[in-house]
């Protein structure tokens, strides 16, 4: 089957990036971006969970109801590929894998995949950054030259990453940097510090999760600076889902994936302009 339009989901096999790829199928059809067939990429690390969720989609009561997956007359297709973010060779792989499976080019990539790990230590820290910061900056990196004019990367973060838990000197830092190498020395030196056991004191939050987060906030908005200042025409943003309901946060949350599953979709999907480099919460632009 030929595709008109490709799309890519990482840490797809549960919770929010699971809701993420049913309501691209859904909300497909009457998107601006709809010309024809959609393929839709879940991806996950593990190939056993991944083909499970995959089955899962497909015996979806909303799905079949809408009629929106192919076998059902509808305009979306989903297939299984695997893919760490916190593996070079897997990101590589993958990428490999669309350029030659889609030599025209794909059309949205939505970073949803990391890591949420209890307690605070200098190894939690370091995992945590390697799949949250460094594995999104490397997937962006690698898929980025892949996605057609007017396509578009978004890169799940979290309100967790927003700059209030700061010194001044380290929220300005932030909020100054132009590069990605910026945004990764300030990752370098958070790392640094808790390795130290002296964050606290250098104005950090003794918190990996958060400040990978604030992490790719910081690197998008370079990212997509770099970009327009190319004449490229991919939106690039970063986006919180807001608290939801899901295994990272161990219940708790006042958000369904469902509900959480808007904002990134309409970033893939939806009209909002030629806005880039924004930081998005409830389909709208917030402050970092």
């Amino acid at each position: 089957m030929s595709y008109t339009r490709v799309g890519v989901v990482t840490g797809a096999n549960k919770g929010i990036g699971l809701a993420i790829v049913r309501n691209l199928a859904l909300q497909y059809p009457k998107s601006p971006l709809n010309n024809g067939p959609l393929l839709i990429y879940l991806t996950a690390r593990d190939k056993g969970r991944g083909e499970a969720a995959l089955q899962a989609l497909h015996e979806d009561a909303q799905l079949i109801k809408a009629k929106s997956l192919v076998g059902e007359g509808g305009l979306s297709d989903i297939k299984y590929h695997t893919l760490d973010i916190a593996d070079t060779n897997s990101i590589k792989a993958f990428a490999e894998h669309l350029k030659t499976s889609h030599g025209d080019g794909i059309d949205f990539v939505i970073n949803n995949a990391g890591i949420a790990m209890q307690g605070f230590d200098s190894n939690v820290v370091k995992t945590t950054l390697r799949c949250n910061y460094y594995g999104t900056l490397e997937a962006s990196n690698e898929f980025l030259p892949l996605i057609k004019d007017g396509g578009r990367l978004v890169n799940v973060a979290s309100m967790t990453g927003k700059l209030n838990k700061y010194s001044d000197a380290v929220r300005d830092r932030f909020l100054v940097s132009k590069s990605v190498s910026d945004t990764s020395k300030l990752m370098e030196d958070f790392q640094a510090a808790v390795d130290a056991g002296n964050e606290k004191e250098q104005g950090w939050p003794s918190a990996g999760y958060a400040v990978s987060k604030a992490g790719v906030i910081g690197m998008t908005k370079a990212i997509a600076a770099a970009e327009k200042a190319k004449g490229s025409k991919v939106l690039i943003n970063s986006c919180c889902p807001g608290y939801v309901k899901t295994d990272m946060t161990r219940g708790g949350g006042a958000k369904t994936p469902d509900e959480g599953a808007q904002t990134p979709v309409m970033l893939a999907l939806g009209d909002f302009g030629d806005r880039t480099g924004l930081f998005w919460q409830h389909e709208r632009p917030i402050e970092w």
